[in-house]
Parts: C-alpha cells; structure tokens; sequence
C-alpha cells in the first residue's frame, strides 16, 4: 500500500474528502517527524513507539577495497511496535 491508497481509505472510512485525509495524514507525519528532531519519543498506544536511538561510531571495511573505514556516529529513527500490534500481524485464528 502506498500513500495515496492509505489516504483513499481514510478517506472512505471517515466520509471526508481524499484532500482533507491527505492532509490530516500529511500533519501526523510531520508530528512524528518534529518530535524525532526535537529528540523525543512519541507513543500511539496500541501501535507501537517512534524514537531516536543513537548509533555509536564503529569501524568497517570498504566491499570494493578491503580498506578498513571509520563510520560515524548517527541518530537513527526507530520504531518499536506494540504488543497489540504484534498480535494483529501474528494472528493465528485470522486465516
């Protein structure tokens, strides 16, 4: 599924216009994504947590060369999904 599908369902499920759900959709992303930014954790309960988890330099090889290389440290998002989500996915009576 993609964007504008995952809109065309809200949409359908909401009895709005494809427009306004694109932006709704729209704001809730740039929440998440503020919130990354600012370096905070943000919970939807039922769904799982989206934080920032700090990745510590490291070393590496180039696969080209075998030359030994420095990775930096990164921030990276990360999302942790709930245990209510993880029971929809792994719903053994669903099928």
């Amino acid at each position: 599924m993609n964007r504008m599908e995952l809109v065309e369902k809200i949409a359908e499920k909401n009895a709005i216009s494809k427009a306004e759900a694109n932006r709704i959709l729209g704001s809730v992303i740039e929440e998440i994504m503020d919130a990354a930014k600012a370096g905070e954790s943000l919970t939807l309960v039922g769904f799982g947590t989206f934080k920032v988890q700090e990745r510590p330099a490291r070393t590496g090889r180039n696969p080209a060369t075998g030359a030994t290389i420095t990775i930096p440290a990164a921030k990276v998002p990360k999302f942790v999904p709930s245990s209510a989500f993880k029971a929809a996915v792994n719903c053994k009576k669903c099928k």
